[in-house]
């Protein structure tokens, strides 16, 4: 993980997911040492960026809306959810 991110920086939280995107894990850095978490959803995929991305800079209100399987990408003001 170093190589990849550099040295794990304290308030952060680094997200994986398994291939199927029903897993994934979360990696937080509390400033005296690291928590994880682990989530599945029994029904749908965690939507991630496209291929190719390896990270990607998510706010707080996305963050929150990932956790529970939403589409964070589609998050508008006020952490409304915009339907296409």
């Amino acid at each position: 993980m170093v190589a990849v991110f550099g040295a794990a920086r304290p308030h952060h939280a680094y997200l994986f997911a398994n291939r199927r995107a029903n897993r994934m894990k979360v990696l937080v850095h509390d400033g005296i040492g690291v928590w994880l978490a682990a989530r599945r959803l029994n029904n749908g995929k965690f939507v991630w960026p496209r291929e190719g991305v390896s990270t990607a800079t998510l706010s707080r209100p996305q963050f929150d809306a990932l956790v529970p399987g939403l589409p964070w990408q589609r998050l508008a003001e006020g952490g409304v959810i915009t339907v296409l």
